[in-house]
């Protein structure tokens, strides 16, 4: 089994050596300065060591999980623009459309997600694209929620909104690798669980860190969402509550994780780490 670190690393190789397709001419740059600006690779990396507890060479699974990392810098892109979170910065770095413009940001955004798709479909079989495009429609429709919502969102409704917005892009390396290793659907049921628990605990830590974190640590603009009077697991919780209910999140996944008959020492890894991140 690889190390979380050393299959981050193989995620950059192959970013840094994918070639895009000629046809975006010099949008390409743009496009890869949005891709290689950083981040954590958190979603490929997933993808990769739950293809390795599948016994699924991690070569073959390279393409699937890029391709997540490529939506997942397509909705950062559009996320940032003025109409949407109106962010000059992220990952440390001007975001994209305060480099480059609103209309070549709309545009790299678009091209990341086409490319994203392409990836997906090198595969033999169609379920490695129907995983990746029904994690782009729920962060989409999440989204959507997100910026229309006129009204206060409950403990139930703020579920459901993450669910959508940030879960299904971080269950969408689970669900790739159950694909290409053809897993059948009642043997996906517990990896299942474990994906969904697992986009919670992502986004209550983010709100934490949101809350506490500073622009220099976050490497983006923290406080925007309380600031504009979004409900978040801290304004509505609190932070000791909060970081409370990310422990309980942890737990279960561990749990889940330790009924999978599989080697999954890489995702309890994984797992600590997203808990653990104080960036």
């Amino acid at each position: 089994m690889h190390s979380p670190e050393e299959l981050r690393l193989r995620v950059e190789t192959y970013l840094n050596e994918l070639e895009l397709t000629s046809e975006l001419g010099q949008l390409r740059e743009a496009v890869h300065y949005s891709l290689l600006g950083g981040g954590k690779r958190i979603r490929p990396v997933l993808a990769l060591a739950t293809a390795e507890a599948l016994e699924v060479n991690v070569d073959h699974m390279l393409a699937a999980a890029c391709s997540i990392e490529l939506v997942h810098t397509f909705s950062l892109v559009h996320d940032d623009l003025p109409a949407l979170d109106d962010d000059d910065l992220r990952r440390g770095q001007p975001s994209c459309h305060a480099k480059y413009g609103e209309a070549v940001a709309i545009l790299a955004g678009d091209a990341l997600l086409a490319e994203a798709l392409r990836l997906a479909l090198l595969y033999g079989t169609p379920e490695v694209a129907r995983e990746l495009t029904d994690a782009s429609l729920g962060m989409i429709g999440g989204q959507y929620i997100d910026i229309t919502s006129e009204v206060q969102l409950d403990s139930d409704g703020l579920v459901e909104l993450h669910r959508l917005k940030t879960g299904k892009l971080l269950a969408a390396p689970i669900g790739c690798a159950l694909a290409v290793a053809g897993v059948t659907p009642n043997e996906q049921r517990p990896w299942r669980t474990f994906a969904a628990e697992l986009g919670l605990l992502f986004q209550i830590v983010d709100d934490v860190l949101d809350a506490t974190g500073t622009a220099e640590q976050l490497g983006k603009t923290p406080g925007k969402d309380e600031a504009a009077g979004k409900v978040t697991y801290v304004t509505l919780h609190g932070i000791d509550r909060a970081r409370q209910l990310a422990d309980d999140a942890r737990s279960r996944i561990e749990k889940e994780l330790a009924g999978i008959p599989a080697d999954t020492s890489s995702l309890y890894e994984i797992v600590a780490t997203i808990r653990e991140r104080r960036t």
